[in-house]
């Protein structure tokens, strides 16, 4: 490589070595690392619910433990991830057609799938028995519906800015990737507002039969949401750097992938949690 690409190298520091740890030949413990900091995470949710009222089974200092340490590790492991996938290809020059991380992504969201049919099923397993099985609290508010719209217009946003900088249009991808940015933060301040709502201003049980399905499907969608935004946020810190071109763009075109898979299950979560509960 020449000397433009020798000083652009020297201008970043990886979080580990591509040989990570050594002599395993390649960084492919970066996925089980992130898979340890997410079973961190969900464990330190389960024994926080196990914790809670006066018999409870575990003290409250091991699920903050948990929750912490597995939200460190998550994010700490998720950055050398994406960073080894996406970001080192870039400073070695690589540019390529990123067909395989393209697929990747697939993979990935056909496990995400999985993930969320199971918090279904037990949804209509219990929607098919006695219903109500309890005072429900107020689920169609406006909030839920300004959320939707947000949320869809993040879609439509970050469409138009992937279609941008296919086409070259660097300024105008900067400016609707940044609109994404923004209305996902919208949508998780949005979904927080409405758990305060429904925990506590509407005192809504979070352990009962519905509350359990309500709560551990839009929760984990949340997160999603979450991460997703995170990803776009790093996306549009290297956008900002001038690290995409209209030949280079895999990292938009998988985080879009990711966002709008989040989008479309939110929308099934609309019709069959908040409409279908009181239907």
């Amino acid at each position: 490589m020449g000397s433009a690409d020798e000083s652009s190298e020297s201008d970043h520091h990886a979080p580990a070595p591509a040989d990570w740890p050594r002599g395993f030949g390649e960084a492919s413990w970066w996925p089980l690392a992130t898979a340890v900091g997410a079973a961190g995470l969900y464990a330190g949710a389960a024994l926080a619910l196990l914790a809670r009222g006066e018999d409870a089974i575990v003290g409250p200092a091991l699920p903050s433990v948990l929750l912490v340490g597995g939200v460190g590790i998550f994010l700490a492991s998720l950055y050398g991830w994406t960073y080894h996938g996406f970001v080192a290809r870039y400073w070695k020059g690589a540019a390529g057609d990123g067909l395989d991380l393209r697929w990747g992504m697939v993979l990935f969201l056909a496990t995400d799938v999985m993930t969320f049919a199971a918090g279904f099923v037990y949804f209509f397993f219990v929607r098919t028995g006695p219903w109500p099985p309890g005072e429900l609290p107020h689920l169609l508010s406006s909030l839920v519906a300004i959320n939707t719209a947000v949320l869809v217009a993040s879609s439509v946003t970050l469409h138009v800015a992937h279609e941008s900088i296919r086409g070259g249009h660097r300024r105008r991808f900067l400016a609707f990737l940044g609109a994404t940015v923004v209305l996902g933060v919208v949508f998780v301040g949005g979904q927080l507002l409405e758990y305060y709502e429904l925990l506590v201003v509407e005192g809504a049980a979070l352990t009962d039969v519905f509350g359990s399905a309500f709560f551990a499907l839009t929760g984990l969608h949340g997160l999603h949401v979450a991460l997703g935004v995170i990803l776009l946020a790093i996306v549009l810190v290297r956008a900002g750097r001038g690290q995409f071109s209209a030949e280079r763009h895999t990292a938009v075109a998988t985080t879009s992938m990711y966002w709008h898979f989040v989008d479309a299950v939110w929308l099934f979560l609309v019709v069959t949690l908040y409409v279908g509960s009181v239907a």
